[in-house]
């Protein structure tokens, strides 16, 4: 489904969930309170401009006795098949966002990867898959990128864990052309990016990796991710709490320019390696 459809048919979901909430006489608080989220969120669904959670999908066909049109709609649009089910929302919402901060603790965030990085990381962790499957992820990984290439493209904020730099993802050379990408990136203002050294000891997100995403109509959310399975949460409070790490996390890294320095001389020491062997 192309992207003009896909927000068609979001709309005609939003459209409907208002007539089916003003059939059954709920205001948008009402049904709000009834299935968990604020009244503004009810709102911003029949909007268009922010997309439910399938287990809110759920309570809405509960709550409008409904018989699960709003779960099968939900699924079917925020259903693509290049992404895992549970990061497929997050690639919709990424493509919203004002402003996306990321923190990788081992693996360079997918906006920024080379394809031969993208090739490296889902070949490793798909074995025995076919060469179709792993190309296919491939190219769905360098589609999100093209976003940090346009006119409106989210203010793009990333911490990277020292070891993302150490890991030789790809071989030397892979890695070396990785880092050289991230580099220009930077030097073009589309990236702001910081590294948190070794160093650094015990940080503020131990638990793993964290992005965080800003709308211009919508709340914020926060992603977290660990293996085969995410969450997308919306809760202010967690969202706050997520933010609080984030600031602790950025007061620990090291300064842009620092970070800067210490990529370029990461990469100069693959490209040095790649040359030898």
């Amino acid at each position: 489904m192309a992207n003009g459809q896909r927000q068609a048919a979001w709309e005609f979901f939003g459209s409907e969930l208002k007539r089916r909430r003003e059939d059954a006489g709920f205001t948008q608080e009402a049904l709000g309170r009834r299935v968990f989220v604020s009244g503004g969120h009810i709102g911003q669904f029949e909007q268009a401009i922010r997309k439910p959670q399938i287990d809110v999908a759920k309570r809405i066909d509960e709550v409008l006795q409904t018989d699960g049109f709003f779960e099968r709609m939900c699924r079917e649009l925020i259903n693509d098949k290049r992404y895992a089910d549970y990061f497929a929302a997050v690639a919709e919402l990424e493509g919203m966002a004002t402003k996306i901060c990321d923190y990788a603790p081992t693996v360079m965030p997918g906006l920024l990867q080379t394809a031969d990085y993208a090739r490296a990381v889902t070949r490793a962790t798909n074995p025995f898959a076919s060469f179709e499957y792993v190309e296919e992820k491939v190219t769905a990984r360098m589609d999100r990128a093209h976003l940090l290439r346009g006119a409106k493209r989210p203010a793009f904020w990333v911490i990277l864990h020292e070891p993302v730099l150490r890991i030789p993802v790809g071989g030397p050379l892979g890695m070396a052309e990785q880092l050289e990408q991230v580099v220009s990136l930077t030097q073009e203002c589309t990236v702001l990016v910081q590294v948190l050294p070794d160093s650094a000891g015990a940080h503020a997100a131990m638990a793993g990796m964290m992005r965080l995403m800003e709308f211009d109509d919508a709340p914020p959310t926060v992603y977290t991710e660990s293996v085969f399975s995410g969450n997308l949460l919306d809760d202010p409070a967690l969202v706050k709490r997520a933010q609080d790490a984030y600031d602790l996390l950025r007061a620990a890294a090291l300064s842009p320019e620092a970070s800067l320095a210490l990529i370029e001389s990461a990469a100069e020491d693959y490209r040095r390696c790649a040359s030898t062997t």
